[in-house]
């Protein structure tokens, strides 16, 4: 009724030779992911600082690069110069941006244990909360 296979399948995935492709540990995968959003914190944060220049901000981009450095072992990121930024102000849009990704970041520090990443995105988290509460007050 059915005729046997006689070939191998082709939706088999094991294969007695794995070593075709790169394997990395779940560790490393979070690193990857946790470094990705903390540089584009960063960016995000390089631009404001080119819109609101203040020494928070500053403080905040090297202690984000600091991070991101230590996670993608010892590259520094890529930095925003500030004739590249944005042509139109809209700090409250990247407030609102840059505190949804502090606060992925801090989830997948937290996942991989990271004390240093995640009091950093829980400090950022707050400060990108705060610099909103005036222009939303403002905006009623």
């Amino acid at each position: 009724m059915y005729e046997p296979i006689r070939a191998k399948s082709v939706h088999s995935t094991t294969t007695a030779d794995s070593t075709d492709f790169p394997h990395r540990s779940r560790e490393e995968e979070l690193d990857i992911q946790l470094a990705g959003h903390l540089a584009a914190l960063l960016a995000l944060t390089d631009e404001l600082r080119a819109l609101e220049p203040t020494a928070d901000l500053d403080t905040a981009a090297e202690r984000l690069a600091a991070q991101v450095a230590r996670l993608r072992g010892g590259r520094a990121p890529v930095r925003l110069t500030v004739a590249a930024a944005h042509p139109e102000p809209r700090p409250a849009a990247l407030h609102r941006k840059a505190h949804t990704l502090a606060g992925r970041a801090l989830v997948v520090a937290a996942s991989r244990a990271d004390t240093a990443a995640a009091i950093l995105a829980a400090e950022r988290m707050d400060a990108h909360s705060a610099a909103l509460e005036p222009r939303e007050l403002a905006s009623r």
